[in-house]
């Protein structure tokens, strides 16, 4: 759980970066440019030792899907909701992982459901907010899209490695990213000027940060530690990210916040995460 809980530190940090740092930018060339950054931080650990042809394809499945498909729609949001609605909007993201992991496993697990349901309860209580009617649908479908990409990568790559555990995570990840490269690579090609004004220092920076940390290791950390956690705890903390970001927005930013829905919702939030931990094991036993 350790890593699980240090990718969302971080990632409680790279809110607002996109909408904020990123503007003017192509949305598909903003995810290309993470996906290749990623992939560059791990081609150099390849090998393609013990790995069969069949899951050499699965793994680049997993990436166009989970991360390219994933970010296109993710990012593409951005041009018709405000980043808190995006915020919003991705906090179902827990019920989305319960349900594929029941349907690729072909049980219903009930106590994930109720315990993700409470994770998506109390994270909403922490953002709400009265919502802006316009470009609002299409936004809101896009999210929806993504939060299901990332639920089903996640999901399948954690069973596609319990299922050959002589796998090194750290050298077949370079296969994921290619397959979200290659994704984002063709919808960049199609939508981006090419010869548009060069990026600024700003952009540079942050592409950086979001392609190399936010993306390529983070990532990796991420179905990493899904491997070492049940999928109640997994649908969980997925949404953990959300209350850590509203806390450093006030930390660290300075940020006026309300502090009785922030606590309320974190409550919420870490109960789920508590009854999980408490009651999973008893219920559905080790394989879960």
């Amino acid at each position: 759980m350790i890593y699980l809980l240090l990718v969302s530190f971080i990632w409680a940090f790279s809110f607002g970066l996109i909408k904020g740092n990123l503007t003017g930018l192509d949305s598909n060339f903003v995810s290309f440019a993470r996906m290749a950054l990623s992939l560059a931080v791990f081609v150099p650990f390849f090998r393609r030792t013990g790995l069969r042809s069949a899951l050499v394809f699965q793994f680049i499945a997993i990436g166009a899907v989970q991360y390219g498909l994933m970010y296109l729609a993710y990012i593409y949001s951005f041009q018709f909701l405000q980043a808190y609605q995006v915020a919003l909007f991705t906090i179902f993201t827990p019920l989305y992982v319960t349900l594929i992991h029941d349907l690729l496993s072909r049980r219903l697990h009930g106590f994930f459901l109720l315990t993700a349901t409470l994770a998506i309860v109390g994270t909403g209580i922490i953002v709400y907010r009265e919502l802006d009617q316009s470009d609002l649908r299409l936004g809101f479908f896009l999210l929806q899209f993504s939060n299901i990409c990332f639920a089903f990568g996640q999901i399948y790559y954690r069973r596609l490695l319990q299922k050959n555990p002589r796998l090194k995570d750290h050298q077949i990840f370079g296969l994921l990213y290619l397959g979200a490269t290659l994704v984002t690579l063709l919808a960049a090609g199609y939508s981006t000027n090419w010869s548009m004004p060069t990026l600024s220092g700003t952009h540079i920076l942050t592409l950086l940060y979001l392609g190399i940390l936010a993306s390529g290791l983070c990532f990796f950390l991420w179905n990493y530690g899904a491997k070492q956690v049940d999928a109640g705890a997994l649908a969980i903390l997925n949404n953990l990210k959300v209350p850590l970001a509203v806390a450093c927005s006030a930390l660290f930013f300075h940020e006026t916040i309300d502090l009785q829905r922030l606590l309320l919702g974190g409550v919420l939030i870490f109960g789920a995460l508590f009854l999980n931990e408490s009651l999973a094991k008893k219920i559905y036993g080790e394989n879960t």
